[in-house]
């Protein structure tokens, strides 16, 4: 066997060896994933972050077994990688100088992992931008709006966020009123409402605590604002909030309560008579 076939023979085994741990890296992270979505015992949280943490170590394995590969490739073929990683050392330097974005991302996804700060399942709200997280990695986080836009945010970038499914939600509900209304009475048919709202089969089990019925919050220009406030389950607190809203308003029409909207009012009125001077009369 001549030097040229050693080293295909031996370039191949660590093809070899590189595709089969690819693999089986795979077929683990793929069991893994598998096995915590079935643990149903597991509080939601946890459970999405365990999954992100899988999500995250599959691919860093991925990135270590090809550079790994490489690596050996090159010194099988007798290429010195000595200069080649002091090299690499320089070169990252640099590179690290001129690509402070990208390290900045990657030390803000380190940090949103290892705090918890949130997790795939998880809906946030980055500054204008509000969706449910499907991806997130080391440098990026993608998350689904709404509308069915994707977002991708890198992680540096993130600075305030708001994370409305952390351990439990809450549906926040405003009522406005008429001056004209007896507040007592309207405390009264709200909380009535809310409370049989709460006793529901189909909505009881999403509910963590009592429905509370606060006001006035605030005087308005045209209206008088009443809060509803239940604490619920993550993420629950938009099912809820929309139920609550059609109890509230069945309820404010059986009792009779009226709900204004903005509107404007123009009185007028008609001048009254000039009276003629003293003087004009007596000529006359």
């Amino acid at each position: 066997m001549n030097l040229l076939e050693k080293h295909l023979l031996s370039g191949t085994l660590i093809i070899a060896v590189a595709i089969l741990s690819l693999v089986i890296a795979q077929i683990v992270r793929a069991r893994l994933l598998r096995s915590l979505k079935s643990q149903e015992h597991l509080p939601h949280e946890r459970r999405q972050q365990a999954l992100t943490l899988v999500e995250v170590i599959g691919w860093g394995m991925t990135v270590v077994i090809i550079g790994a590969a490489i690596l050996m490739l090159l010194s099988d073929f007798d290429i010195n990688i000595t200069p080649l990683l002091a090299s690499a050392g320089v070169a990252g330097l640099a590179l690290s100088l001129g690509a402070q974005t990208f390290i900045k991302d990657m030390i803000g996804g380190f940090f949103i992992l290892i705090e918890n700060q949130y997790a795939v399942g998880d809906t946030i709200q980055v500054g204008a931008l509000t969706g449910e997280v499907e991806h997130l990695t080391l440098r990026t986080t993608s998350a689904r709006g709404d509308d069915g836009q994707l977002y991708i945010i890198p992680n540096g970038e993130v600075r305030i966020i708001s994370n409305l499914t952390k351990e439990w939600s809450r549906a926040v509900v405003d009522v406005n009123v008429a001056y004209e209304e007896d507040m007592d009475h309207v405390l009264s048919v709200l909380g009535d409402a809310a409370a049989s709202f709460a006793l529901d089969p189909a909505f009881a089990p999403l509910l963590l605590e009592p429905p509370q019925v606060f006001g006035p919050m605030s005087l308005g220009d045209w209206a008088i604002t009443v809060q509803v406030m239940i604490k619920t389950r993550p993420g629950k607190q938009w099912e809820v909030a929309r139920e609550l809203r059609k109890r509230i308003l069945a309820a404010c029409d059986r009792a009779g309560i009226v709900r204004p909207y903005p509107r404007q009012e123009f009185w007028t009125r008609s001048p009254a008579p000039v009276e003629a001077p003293t003087s004009a009369r007596a000529k006359e």
